[in-house]
């Protein structure tokens, strides 16, 4: 493959050629994309985490807990009535 030669004869300059430009918009583009990315997160900063995170994590274990334990009332009164002896029950 020969290089572009101008009408005078000379090689063309390297910006004449399209593959080089191809080769240059890629990493170009990742630059640019990183810039928008950097100045998305200085311009919208959020705050992910509670200030009073572990606090929240205990109350949240609690009603889970609390949940749990109500789920299993009817089933831990039926093993506990079914494991009275008779002597003790009403008639």
């Amino acid at each position: 493959m020969q290089p572009q030669q101008d009408s005078s004869g000379k090689p063309a300059p390297w910006w004449r050629f399209g593959y080089v430009w191809l080769v240059i918009s890629g990493p170009a583009v990742v630059v640019v994309a990183g810039f928008v990315t950097l100045w998305l997160a200085l311009a919208n900063p959020e705050t992910l985490v509670a200030q009073d995170y572990y606090r929240r994590g205990l109350d949240i274990n609690k009603t889970i807990a609390a949940e749990r334990d109500r789920s299993l009332t009817p089933a831990a009164q039926g093993r506990n009535h079914a494991a009275t002896p008779d002597k003790d029950m009403k008639r």
